[in-house]
């Protein structure tokens, strides 16, 4: 396990990392990139527990992304199965794990901050944190990438999938975006990926 986190954690948080995983029913799973998610939490079957975390993360959005997946893992095996995924419960224990690695030895300055107030009422996603979200983009190895806040109003875009979209007004938080080929209205968070057209 030490060997295949080593390519994707800092060495400062591989002790405590490890210290968390000391499960014999924990699996960690490390896959291809999901444009859906970051990582995932489940029990198996044969009462197993198995995390997956994409590989293309880079190491602070990675960190971030295990414990919050850790989190569910302990928020199971402290409270049982009829929690909310992302309730009080599993704020609390991502809270409690996460606090530990708020320091300036595994997260630069200019993350802290953002951190520190994220994890005040950590969201069911990093990515609902726009400031910290876009903060994270900025250690990605590719920071040549166009976002939706980005985009002039009444400009057209593509995103992932190959959909194309023009972009219309803003409403409090997010972008509404009107699907070029079907008329539909899509309300898009401001820092998802796109490229102009």
């Amino acid at each position: 396990m030490q060997n295949k986190l080593e390519n994707f954690i800092s060495s400062k948080a591989m002790p405590q990392v490890l210290n968390l995983l000391e499960h014999d029913n924990l699996i960690v799973k490390i896959k291809n990139e999901r444009k859906t998610r970051h990582g995932d939490y489940r029990r198996l079957p044969n009462g197993k527990h198995q995390i997956t975390i994409n590989s293309n993360l880079n190491e602070y959005r990675f960190l971030i992304t295990l414990i919050h997946e850790i989190a569910h893992f302990e928020a199971y095996k402290n409270y049982g199965r009829f929690i909310k995924p992302h309730g009080i419960e599993w704020k609390r224990s991502f809270q409690h794990l996460m606090l530990p690695f708020l320091n300036p030895e595994i997260f630069p300055n200019e993350l802290l901050q953002l951190l520190a107030k994220h994890f005040k009422n950590p969201k069911a996603s990093s990515d609902t944190d726009v400031a910290l979200a876009y903060a994270l983009k900025q250690f990605d190895e590719s920071f040549d990438k166009t976002y939706v806040f980005e985009v002039p109003l009444g400009s057209t875009f593509k995103i992932y999938n190959g959909k194309i979209f023009k972009k219309a007004d803003k409403r409090v938080k997010r972008y509404e975006c009107v699907e070029v080929k079907t008329g539909k209205l899509y309300l898009f968070n401001p820092n998802v990926e796109v490229e102009l057209i």
